[in-house]
Formats: C-alpha cells, sequence, structure tokens
C-alpha cells in the first residue's frame, strides 16, 4: 500500500470530447451538423509511475515549443501564450506540435478508458430529461464502473467544463455509479472518491487526457484512425454506451466502421 500511495496511482485525469448540443432555438435537432458533433465522450488516464516527473516534463515541453523560434508566429500557440500560458491541446495545436506530444505520451506507462455516447435527441429526452448535466453524469458514471469498492481511493482530477462539472452533477455520477456497484457485484462501496475539477493551464496531466480524448473522437466523428492507431496499446477500453454498452480494447480495436455517418 505504501508504494501504491507513493506512486499516487489513485490519480485520475478526466477530459472530455464532443459537445453536448442537442438543439438550436425552438428546439430543433443539429445534432452533427456542422460545428455539432454526433457524440460526446469522457476518458481518463492513468499513470503507472510517479506523476511528478511526468508533470513536469510536460511543463518542459510546453516552454520547449513557446521557446522555439519555428512557432513564433502560430496564432493559436501565440493566443494560448497571450491569454495564461501555452498547454497542449489536440485540436488546436499545429501538426508538428501534435506529433511532438503523441511521442512523448506514446513513452509513458499509462492506460486510457473512455465512455462515449451517441447523441440522440430521443435518448437525450427519455433518460436524460434532456438536461446537459444528467448526460454528462450519466458518461461519468460509467467511467467509475468495476472501481468502487476495490479501490481505496480516488481522486477525479476532471477538466472543468461549466456547469456539467458543478459538485452537484458529479456526486450525482457517483450516486448512480455506487447503484450500480451494489446491484450488480453485490459489495459494498469503501472507496473514497474525490473530484478535483481543473483547467489545462494549472493541470498540465489533463493535456495528455485531451489528446487520448482527441485521437478517439477523431475516428468515430471523422473516420481517421491514424491518431488512435498510434495509442491504442494504451487504450484499455472504449465503451460505446449507447450502442449496447459494446467495449473495444487492444484486443477489439476500433476501425473506420466505428465512424459515426
Amino acid at each position: 500500500m505504501k508504494q501504491k500511495n507513493s506512486l499516487k496511482l489513485y490519480h485520475r485525469f478526466l477530459d472530455e470530447a464532443g459537445d453536448t448540443t442537442f438543439y438550436k432555438k425552438g428546439k430543433i435537432d443539429i445534432v452533427g451538423t456542422n460545428g455539432v458533433s454526433k457524440s460526446f465522450m469522457l476518458g481518463m488516464v492513468q499513470f503507472n509511475t510517479p506523476i511528478e516527473p511526468i508533470r513536469a516534463k510536460v511543463v518542459e515541453l510546453q516552454r520547449a515549443v513557446i521557446n522555439d523560434a519555428y512557432f513564433a508566429e502560430i496564432p493559436s500557440i501565440q493566443k494560448k501564450i497571450n491569454r495564461g500560458g501555452f498547454y497542449f491541446h489536440a485540436k488546436d495545436d499545429v501538426p508538428e506540435v501534435r506529433k511532438l506530444f503523441y511521442d512523448y505520451i506514446n513513452s509513458l506507462d499509462c492506460h486510457f478508458e473512455a465512455v462515449l455516447g451517441r447523441k440522440s435527441v430521443a435518448l437525450y429526452q427519455s433518460k436524460h430529461n434532456g438536461k446537459e448535466n444528467e448526460f454528462y453524469a450519466d458518461l461519468l458514471s460509467h467511467l467509475l464502473d468495476n472501481k468502487l469498492g476495490v479501490e481505496d481511493r480516488i481522486v477525479l482530477n476532471i477538466a472543468a467544463r461549466g456547469k456539467t462539472t458543478k459538485n452537484k452533477t458529479l456526486e450525482s455520477a457517483l450516486q448512480k455509479a455506487t447503484a450500480r456497484d451494489v446491484q450488480v457485484l453485490k459489495n459494498s462501496n469503501q472507496t473514497r472518491v474525490t473530484f478535483n475539477v481543473q483547467n489545462h493551464y494549472t493541470e498540465p496531466l489533463l493535456n495528455i487526457a485531451d489528446y487520448f480524448c482527441w485521437s478517439i473522437q477523431r475516428l468515430f466523428e471523422r473516420g481517421e484512425t491514424r491518431y488512435y492507431n498510434y495509442l491504442k496499446n494504451k487504450v484499455s477500453s472504449v465503451k460505446d454506451l449507447y450502442d449496447n454498452n459494446t467495449i473495444y480494447s487492444p484486443f477489439n480495436p476500433l476501425t473506420k466502421a466505428n465512424y459515426l455517418k
């Protein structure tokens, strides 16, 4: 137990990809239209080695990008610097920066889990009461499956996302997961769960979670497999929640067939 605590293996780092938009004004369905994703995903990375050196290395790489004359006039980089500091964000990063950070992630001893929810207006209304926070809580609760009652402590470092990462929503996700754990696994939950809502400026390890999320979302939304394939041996599971709870892994990997056309 001392070794486990010294490595801080109880820390997870969570981010999302896609959006939770279903309607435009007048409750008109716009899922999958220009600028609106067909799915929303939450993902969680866990490191199997001490996190402090990893955090320090991410900061070092961030500074290297800032100080590299080759990137001096890249608008997306300068915009972040002017707003508080550069951080890695796959959606915004130029290909050269993206490759740099993907190579570093690929060198890490870590694993990533994700839960993806296909956006169905009918399901959104019937299952989530048309509420964004309930949709988010449902996905988060499934990320906690098979962990409660097994581990002594979990610290969830979550990328801030407006009202969906308010404490009430996070606690709702925990209650949903706990109810399933008791009902299905028949064991009492003794796990201490701490929610630590942060942002990419203050917690560099969220940058890694973002890159994993973007890789998988890119496959579902655009049919691009190369980013996922580069990291897939570290992606322990992707649960396609509203597609019969189908679970993908390195032994049952995602393919172009998972593209949501």
